[in-house]
């Protein structure tokens, strides 16, 4: 009887002993990385869908139909071509031919090149695009009358006839460094977030396509190291202030081979953000935006066919905005049908939905209220189908709207962050919805908002995460010094002590219009935050000021002093912070990358009565190294503004700097320059102050690869707990 009472307390006691996290298991083990659906690709009939899967080494693109919620075909396998090796894929609009990437490699962040291969999918025969020897190509896209596909290489534009693979250069001027035809160049590409610069017509007869001259752009030149003399790459790099590329588009016609121009002024210090063919046929749209990026035209070109040549393109305004500060671009515009386009715009103060007619020269406000559109779909039947922030700035639901009876009906069903597929016809939707302390599950519902069937609900890795003791990521406000109310989420020890009391971490990003607080997974950082609270840390995330999908005011609130209302925001919900109870105001952190090293960077400076420690990693140190795009958008030019570039500058406060600091850049960083840190370090040094400084050799923005991911967070959190820890 005794036995049997010990056996049972030990064993007891062995299994309330929960697993402990490592930065090795977090970053370098895959042990907590969620299962998903990748290459989900709608197919044009609107019944079907196909995705990407990889089982022991084989990777299959498989066909499902949405009705019948089963596996169709597999449409492709790479052990019937000798394991062949892809990455990504696009299947045409008729279903008979696949384009798949093989030998991907990156170029910026949403760039890279490949080797491209076209799969017929009834022949069952896999041939090489293009001849290899000429290199890879970039952005290859099937025709929509499935007879072409187009793509750059060499910074110029081709096409080839699917029937017969014969290829048709369309530019020759393209010259690395000089000339883009078809792409797009450093800026466009990280601030606009596009980087493909061709379009093929609706009919697949023309191709309007971007051409960037970009040879009066001053150059910037990265060290890249591990050979016997470092070698540098080169490119060209606007920073603010200083000149861009000239900009312009083109209209090449298939048949008789002629290029248009498209007229957008006289004036070439300009953006073009956005290029899509309309509902009409051949009648191209160009969005132009000004320096400033406080008004954008919407300009209609009429290109003419077969039967009604023109000599010239025939451009006409057919929308305006102007904003006192800045307009975002977006994604969000949909032509409906020959006469209306739906559009979203913050001018009412909250960004909601809008339809333009402008045959008639008319709009329609379709959504109202102090909440937020954050992505559109797309239309069918009358239904716009949409993504808001609707009951709160943390969460994101998924929405249909009527734009005869303007009924709003909802369509997701968990509170947390959705985000959907739709089918081609929008009679079915892939909703992936997370929240912050659960992982993704991905369902299939139908477009009355109804599931269908749960595709993935990672239970595997629930399961696992019971094992580690984890705590609750749990949201609260804290009002700053003004009273007002900021969104906030803390993780904390299960148990509190209010004696000894915890060390404080505050990670921050804090850029216009993006949240940290957020109501959906978070990967590997949630377990990396649960790794310091298990330690003894609480760590908490504010979004001050300038954050998104709070209106208008709170978003724009930051406009021409960036940084300066967001470091008043965290140094006064640090100090609020500090006075509970079980945190030691004494032991106050904060940790930013990014922006967010911009942040912290200014924290341990100009909140150094507050904050004991900093890290900051890949930080802008001043605005003035930034691109001009995104640093003129919100701060206008150095020549019209530049006292408040130098006083909301880290690199100008390092005299204030009293405690513990550690800044972090990889030295190939084509984004945030390692310039940027190289100058924060020299003006430390020239006063005198110590600090801690890693440099991670050919390491980008990302600072990733290998173990480098291990090797950072390790870093980090040794200089956590040897300077917050007691």
């Amino acid at each position: 009887m005794k036995i049997n009472i010990i056996t049972i307390v030990l064993l007891s006691l062995f299994t309330s002993v929960n697993a402990q996290l490592s930065n090795e298991l977090i970053w370098s083990t895959g042990t907590f990385y969620p299962k998903n659906i990748n290459g989900v690709n709608p197919i044009s009939s609107g019944d079907y869908y196909t995705s990407l899967e990889k089982n022991d080494g084989n990777i299959e693109i498989v066909k499902y139909s949405y009705q019948k919620n089963k596996k169709i075909a597999t449409l492709f396998s790479n052990t019937n071509f000798d394991n062949f090796k892809f990455s990504d894929y696009q299947i045409s609009n008729d279903e008979n031919w696949l384009l798949l990437s093989n030998s991907k490699e990156s170029i910026y962040r949403r760039s890279s090149k490949s080797f491209y291969y076209l799969y017929n999918i009834n022949k069952k025969t896999l041939q090489s695009l293009s001849d290899t020897s000429k290199g890879k190509q970039r952005l290859a896209s099937f025709s929509p009358d499935n007879s072409k596909v187009a793509f750059v290489r060499g910074n110029n534009l081709y096409f080839s006839y699917l029937d017969n693979l014969k290829e048709i250069t369309v530019t020759t001027s393209g010259t690395f460094n000089k000339i883009i035809n078809g792409a797009t160049d450093w800026v466009y590409e990280e601030e606009f977030s596009i980087h493909k610069g061709f379009n093929w017509s609706p009919d697949g007869s023309k191709i309007a396509y971007y051409v960037f001259d970009e040879e009066n752009v001053k150059q910037f030149e990265m060290e890249m190291y591990g050979k016997l003399y470092p070698t540098q790459y080169q490119f060209k790099y606007p920073k603010a202030g200083e000149e861009n590329s000239k900009v312009s588009i083109k209209v090449y016609e298939l048949d008789n081979k002629k290029h248009h121009h498209f007229d957008t002024g006289q004036n070439s210090d300009i953006y073009i953000p956005r290029m899509m063919w309309s509902k009409r046929n051949n009648e191209l749209i160009v969005f132009k935006m000004n320096r400033l990026q406080n008004k954008l035209e919407i300009l209609a070109g009429d290109i003419g066919d077969n039967k009604n040549p023109i000599s010239e393109i025939k451009v006409r305004n057919i929308y305006t905005e102007n904003s006192e500060t800045y307009i975002d671009i977006h994604d969000n515009t949909n032509f409906i049908n020959d006469d209306q386009f739906i559009w979203t715009s913050e001018k009412d103060g909250f960004n909601h939905i809008y339809l333009i007619n402008y045959k008639e020269n008319t709009e329609e406000q379709l959504t109202k209220g102090n909440w937020e559109i954050t992505n559109v779909y797309g239309y069918s039947n009358k239904t716009i189908y949409f993504q808001a922030a609707k009951s709160s700035a943390t969460d994101r639901e998924i929405y249909s709207l009527n734009i005869v009876n303007k009924k709003l009906k909802l369509l997701s069903e968990s509170p947390g962050t959705n985000s959907a597929s739709f089918s081609a016809k929008f009679n079915y939707f892939i909703n992936t919805h997370s929240s912050a302390n659960k992982p993704f599950t991905i369902s299939l519902f139908n477009e009355n908002g109804q599931k269908i069937k749960v595709l993935e609900n990672n239970k595997e890795l629930i399961e696992k995460m019971n094992d580690y003791n984890l705590v609750d990521k749990t949201f609260f406000t804290i009002a700053n010094k003004d009273g007002l109310d900021l969104n906030a989420w803390i993780m904390k020890p299960p148990t509190i002590d209010t004696v000894k009391k915890h060390p404080l971490l505050m990670f921050v990003y804090g850029g216009p219009g993006i949240n940290t607080v957020n109501n959906k997974w978070s990967w590997m950082n949630y377990f990396w935050f649960q790794h310091l609270v298990q330690k003894g840390f609480v760590v908490v995330s504010v979004d001050s000021r300038g954050t998104g999908y709070r209106g208008k005011e709170f978003k724009h609130s930051t406009y021409l002093e960036l940084g300066k209302l967001e470091t008043e925001d965290q140094i006064s919900s640090a100090i609020y912070l500090g006075e509970l109870n079980y945190i030691d105001k004494e032991r106050i952190g904060i940790f930013g990358w990014s922006y967010g090293g911009y942040m912290s960077s200014l924290c341990i400076t100009k909140g150094a009565e507050v904050f004991n420690s900093a890290i900051a990693v890949a930080p802008v140190t001043n605005w003035r190294f930034y691109d001009n795009i995104y640093t003129e958008r919100f701060m206008r030019t150095p020549k019209d503004n530049g006292e408040n570039y130098d006083i909301n500058s880290p690199i100008n406060h390092v005299e204030r700097l009293k405690g513990n600091f550690l800044l972090i850049h990889g030295t190939a960083d084509d984004n945030v320059h390692f310039q940027n840190s190289m100058e924060m370090v020299s003006e430390m040094v020239s006063k005198n102050k110590e600090f801690d400084f890693f440099a991670y050799p050919n390491k980008n923005h990302g600072i990733y690869g290998g173990y480098t991911r291990v090797h950072l967070y390790n870093k980090m959190t040794n200089f956590l707990t040897e300077h917050l820890l007691k």
